[in-house]
Order: C-alpha cells, then sequence, then structure tokens
C-alpha cells in the first residue's frame, strides 16, 4: 500500500525560488511561501521570471491579455534574452480562457521560438501556475532526476528482455554458435 494510504504524509518536497521583484506582491509568490519554498526576490532577473536553481529551470509569466495589449515584438525580445540566459526555459501563458485569440497569440510565439529551449504552456490561473511549475522544478531536481532516470533504464531493460523479438535474437545466435 502507498504511503499515503497509510495514515503517514510523505515528506514534503521545498526548494529555492528565485523571483522577479516585480511579481513580489503576485498571487503565485504567495502560493509559494504558504507551501514553505525559500522565495527570494532579485531585481537582476528578467521581469516577470520565476527560476528554480536548483532544478535548473526557468520560467517566464505572461498574461495573455497584457501580451496583446503590450504587443508581440517587444515581448519576444524579452523572450529571446530569457532563453539565451535560461537552457530550461518554459513561457508560461496565463488567460482565464483560451479562445481564439490566445491559442493564435500561443501558435505565433511557438513559431517564432520553433527550434529554441522554449517550452510554451497554457495556464488557467496561479494556482495552476504553481502546481505546473513546482511539477517540473521536483521532476528535474537532481535526486528526483536521477531516480526518475533510473526507473526508466530499469524498465527500459525489463522490455527488452521480455522482448519476443530479443529472445528470437538470442535463440538464433545461440543456434549459429
Amino acid at each position: 500500500m502507498a504511503e499515503g494510504h497509510c495514515g503517514q504524509e510523505q515528506p514534503r518536497w521545498v526548494t529555492t525560488v528565485i523571483m522577479s521583484s516585480a511579481l513580489q506582491d503576485h498571487e503565485i509568490s504567495t502560493i509559494l511561501q504558504t507551501q514553505q519554498h525559500r522565495v527570494r526576490y532579485s531585481e537582476s532577473v528578467e521581469t516577470g521570471s520565476v527560476i528554480f536553481p536548483l532544478s535548473g529551470v526557468a520560467f517566464i509569466l505572461s498574461d495573455t491579455q497584457d501580451l496583446l495589449r503590450t504587443g508581440e515584438e517587444e515581448f519576444s525580445e524579452r523572450i529571446q534574452k530569457f532563453i539565451n540566459i535560461h537552457r530550461n526555459s518554459f513561457l508560461v501563458l496565463s488567460a482565464a480562457l483560451h479562445g481564439p485569440e490566445e491559442w493564435s497569440v500561443m501558435f505565433r510565439i511557438q513559431r517564432r521560438f520553433l527550434g529554441s529551449n522554449l517550452r510554451v504552456i497554457p495556464v488557467h490561473n496561479p494556482a495552476e501556475t504553481v502546481k505546473l511549475m513546482l511539477s517540473m522544478a521536483k521532476v528535474t531536481s537532481k535526486p528526483q532526476a536521477d531516480d526518475t532516470r533510473y526507473n526508466m533504464e530499469m524498465t527500459k531493460a525489463q522490455i527488452i528482455e521480455k522482448s519476443p523479438v530479443w529472445k528470437m535474437l538470442q535463440e538464433y545466435q545461440l543456434q549459429h554458435n
């Protein structure tokens, strides 16, 4: 039975987060602090960015409506600067409803940065944004990433070992030796 079902609470994953000072009063900052993450603010990071230094992932947050008002060209310059600095970068586009106009903006941004290290993720609200960012950061954090990599290697080995093709090749090799 899983630990969570036995009445025992699983240990909470807590990490350090560096956020743009512009997000200091944002609901995302409040949610992260409520969950006991160590939040640090910086003037030197790109406006709207949330960085998980121990995981190596960085997010830049944008509201789709703000982007439509300010213009895509200026925003694209900020994104380019952001992805030049951060290897694992994500653009989190927030909209209460992702209608045709919002999807169009997202596809134009994806097309513009096609082939880069930027991934575009649509979200609806701050709670969903925090859940997404924490999931990505946790999966890429050192001990978790090593565990995931190990589990994937073990699964791959089991799949290969039980493969009928693999068995056929082994039998073929035995017959011709």
